[in-house]
């Protein structure tokens, strides 16, 4: 076994939604061939550059998608979720990766080889049904995205960032702050501005009582508040 390589309760099969769409047959060929990983915080997960070898599903922590630009600063373009995949447009155009993809919080990963994939779906015409519609439903939220980076002033992106973060990773028990820690780069790397812009933002925000921080947690007070201004741009 591998430095990083690790055994983990599989109980997170059931909830992939990959799983859902086997056989028992193919099922076993799917566990047998898993390869669970762990990385610690702020790990690569898998590198620009490197030629896909697994389909990769984040089990326990969260992981960022980034395209490094010009300067050496990064664009957030993706944040993912237990039960979740990463890297796989890559993985089916048989391309070199063009991002990377870096752990959170300490995270494990399951790790499915390439020749396992294409064997599933060679045989099984509802998964590449369901990878077809997940490529797609990628490329429309891509284009959305896209118009908020270029087209919104700098309270409208950081007002949908905050809610794209609430959106995926939900609330903590108090049912306010955002159930990620996430730092004032990241979140610049994510509304696309620069730190001390969001910086800034962020502390007007929680002047206007929309927000509330406490180090790297945020409470979001005013939800419809923050919409408003997300759709205002």
């Amino acid at each position: 076994m591998l430095e990083n390589e690790c055994f983990v309760n599989t109980d997170f099969y059931p909830q992939w939604q990959v799983w859902q769409l086997l056989n028992e047959e193919e099922r076993t060929l799917l566990q047998e061939n898993s390869i669970f990983r762990k990385y610690d915080k702020n790990q690569a997960i898998y590198k620009e550059g490197e030629l896909p070898e697994y389909l990769i599903c984040i089990v326990r922590g969260k992981a960022m998608i980034r395209k490094e630009g010009f300067g050496g600063r990064n664009q957030i373009m993706r944040m993912i979720k237990p039960v979740e995949m990463c890297g796989y447009r890559a993985f089916f155009a048989e391309e070199n990766y063009v991002t990377e993809a870096i752990a959170c919080e300490p995270t494990v990963a399951c790790l499915v080889p390439s020749e396992v994939i294409q064997r599933l779906i060679h045989r099984n015409v509802e998964l590449a049904c369901y990878f077809v519609k997940l490529l797609a439903v990628d490329l429309g939220e891509s284009d959305v995205h896209t118009v908020s980076l270029t087209q919104k002033h700098i309270r409208g992106r950081l007002a949908d960032a905050l809610l794209f973060l609430q959106q995926k990773y939900g609330y903590e028990s108090d049912g306010e702050t955002l159930n990620i820690a996430i730092s004032r780069e990241d979140l610049a790397n994510l509304s696309n501005m620069t730190t001390s812009n969001a910086i800034r933002t962020l502390s007007q925000f929680a002047n206007e009582d929309i927000v509330a921080i406490q180090g790297r947690k945020i409470k979001i007070k005013q939800p419809d508040l923050l919409r408003k201004i997300a759709h205002l741009g």
